[in-house]
């Protein structure tokens, strides 16, 4: 019985194949679906600017210190003699990292090392990190 079976699907489906190889098919699109395909390129436009904003680059990390309140001292004097360098702080528990400017070479950084090198003696290290770019400014 169920050799039959499988012999009547077999057949019917060989029977289809051939119907669907002589027909063609017509695809009919409705016209609003152009504007349903631009709303969503504005929406993907908004929704990953943040993304474009950000790439792989350097950072200078100026402090790294269990003592939060030294951390911030630095942070407040990197602000007045930099203004230039946005201060970015990063609490790695116990550790307070202070990471300064936003770098797209390890050349474009070397100035402010050497600068901040003579008011931080204690060490100044460039580190890879995720900068913020503008997009204006390529």
């Amino acid at each position: 019985m169920r050799f039959v079976f499988l012999l009547g699907i077999l057949f019917s489906g060989a029977a289809y194949a051939q119907d669907s190889a002589m027909a063609s098919v017509v695809i009919h699109k409705d016209p609003r679906l152009d504007s349903l395909i631009k709303v969503q390129i504005r929406i993907n436009e908004l929704t990953t600017r943040d993304s474009r904003r950000n790439q792989p680059g350097f950072r200078i990390q100026v402090a790294n210190s269990t003592d939060r309140t030294q951390v911030f001292a630095i942070k407040t004097r990197i602000y007045q003699q930099y203004p230039e360098l946005k201060p970015y702080l990063v609490y790695q528990p116990p550790y307070y990292k202070l990471n300064v400017g936003n770098f797209k070479t390890p050349e474009e950084a070397q100035p402010y090392i050497e600068k901040l090198t003579k008011y931080f003696p204690s060490g100044v290290y460039l580190i890879h990190d995720i900068i913020e770019v503008n997009p204006s400014n390529p």
